[in-house]
C-alpha cells in the first residue's frame, strides 16, 4: 500500500501560524517523532528535510512507508481525535522539525478560527490518500 506523501502537505499560512508557536527540535541525527500506538502530545511542523512515515500491520509486517516533505504537518489526526498515533514518523538527520504541544494548537485554532479550515482541508487529504491507497492495494 503507498500513501500519497502530499496528504501530509499543509497550506503556508497554516504552516507559519504552527511554526510560530513551535518549539525547535534538534535533528543532529535520525529523530523518532512518535510511533504508532503513542499517545498525541502534539503535532510536528517538518520545515526542510524529510520523514519516514510508516504503520505496522499488526503482525511485525510493514504495512507502508512514504517519506513526507517539508511543509508536511504530522500527527494531525491524533491529535483532533485524542486517539494514539496511528503511524510512526522519523524525521531524517538534518532535517527542521518543530513540536507544536496541544495547548499551543488549541490556543491557535480558538484564537485564529479560520486556521480549522486550513486543518480540516490536511485531514482530508490523509483521507483520502488512504481511502485511494486501500482501494488499490485491494486491487492488486
Amino acid at each position: 500500500m503507498q500513501l500519497d506523501p502530499s496528504a501530509f502537505l499543509a497550506d503556508s499560512e497554516l504552516i507559519q501560524a504552527l511554526k510560530k508557536r513551535s518549539t525547535p527540535l534538534a535533528c543532529d541525527e535520525d529523530r523518532i517523532l512518535f510511533r504508532q500506538g503513542d499517545p498525541p502530545v502534539g503535532l510536528y511542523v517538518l520545515s526542510q528535510g524529510e520523514a519516514t512515515i510508516s504503520m505496522d500491520s499488526g503482525h511485525d509486517d510493514l504495512a507502508f512507508s512514504c517519506q513526507a516533505t517539508a511543509g508536511s504537518v504530522l500527527g494531525l489526526p491524533g491529535l483532533i481525535a485524542n486517539r494514539p498515533y496511528s503511524l510512526t514518523v522519523i524525521a531524517r538527520k538534518g532535517s527542521s522539525v518543530g513540536f507544536v504541544s496541544r495547548d499551543e494548537f488549541n490556543n491557535l485554532i480558538q484564537s485564529e478560527l479560520p486556521l480549522m479550515g486550513k486543518v480540516l482541508q490536511v485531514l482530508a487529504a490523509e483521507v483520502r490518500s488512504a481511502r485511494l491507497a486501500l482501494t488499490q492495494s485491494s486491487i492488486e
